[in-house]
């Protein structure tokens, strides 16, 4: 702490936060366009880009998720998400937009047949059915899906 918050009262270990302390400092490391983790280690690791990677207390480890048409999915889903993040810090990044684009047709295309194979992934995929059908199907989460 600098010396001239210290002599306005900005001393730590007062027991309240002064009116004159910063609330916070943020830090946001820059992100570039660059080595990425293949799917399954990106959801295992928590970040599509290994430069995010920070290590944290009880981080699952990327061979503990099972392999399964569902994680792969889960796995698609992920870098999707990861990709959108970054695209709405770099929007101009063509490389990035394109692979975002074949990730979202990937997982239209996995969702497509693990819906047909397994059953609805959500309500709202019985929709287009004759009948509400969700619980017609062992849900998602009840692993009883096939590998």
């Amino acid at each position: 702490m600098d010396e001239t918050k210290q002599a306005a009262g900005c001393e730590n270990g007062k027991g309240q936060l002064p009116g004159c302390a910063p609330l916070a400092n943020p830090y946001v490391p820059g992100q570039e366009w660059g080595q990425r983790y293949c799917r399954a280690d990106a959801l295992a690791q928590g970040t599509l880009f290994p430069e995010l990677n920070l290590p944290f207390h009880l981080a699952v480890q990327g061979n503990a998720v099972p392999k399964t048409p569902l994680s792969e999915l889960q796995a698609l889903c992920f870098v999707i998400n990861e990709l959108g993040l970054y695209l709405d810090t770099h929007p101009e990044d063509t490389e990035a937009f394109q692979l975002y684009q074949r990730y979202a047709e990937l997982e239209k295309e996995g969702r497509k047949r693990y819906e047909a194979q397994f059953g609805p992934l959500t309500q709202k995929a019985t929709a287009a059915d004759s009948r509400y059908s969700w619980v017609d199907n062992p849900w998602p989460w009840s692993g009883k899906e096939g590998n």
